[in-house]
Order: C-alpha cells, then structure tokens, then sequence
C-alpha cells in the first residue's frame, strides 16, 4: 500500500493535528483516543503521544489508511 502524500507547511506538524487535517479518523474528535489507545503507527512504532513532531518522510498509519508527510511545493 502506498501511503497518499500530506503537504507539510512549515517545519513539523504534531501527530494530532495530521490525524485530524489528514481526515485519517473519520471522527475527527476521537484523535486522542485513537492514539493513546495505540492505534497509530509512525514509521511502523505504535506511537502514543499525541504532541509528537512529524518532518517530512515520516509515514503515518490508522488503520488501513496511511499518509506520508512532505515538504509543500514551494512553487505554490
């Protein structure tokens, strides 16, 4: 499964606000929950804190969806 691309616009992104700005849970509200019950994997580690900084290259899995962070086209 290849992981769908997330354009990062500054320098990192927390772990919540990607599940959430990313629509990875369909109930955006649930984001805590999903994670401190170890639902998510960051680059393949169940990861539990839901403050951690994501930089470009790291992947992000719920469930059966995964995202990839990137670097934002600096064209756009």
């Amino acid at each position: 499964m290849n992981p769908r691309p997330f354009a990062l616009r500054g320098e990192h992104i927390t772990l919540e606000a990607l599940i959430k700005a990313a629509d990875l849970n369909e109930q955006r509200d649930l984001s805590r929950a999903v994670i401190a019950a170890g639902e998510v994997r960051v680059n393949g580690e169940v990861e539990t804190r839901r403050g951690r900084k994501l930089r470009a290259g790291d992947v992000v899995q719920l469930a059966r969806d995964q995202v990839r962070v990137v670097d934002a086209d600096p064209a756009q």
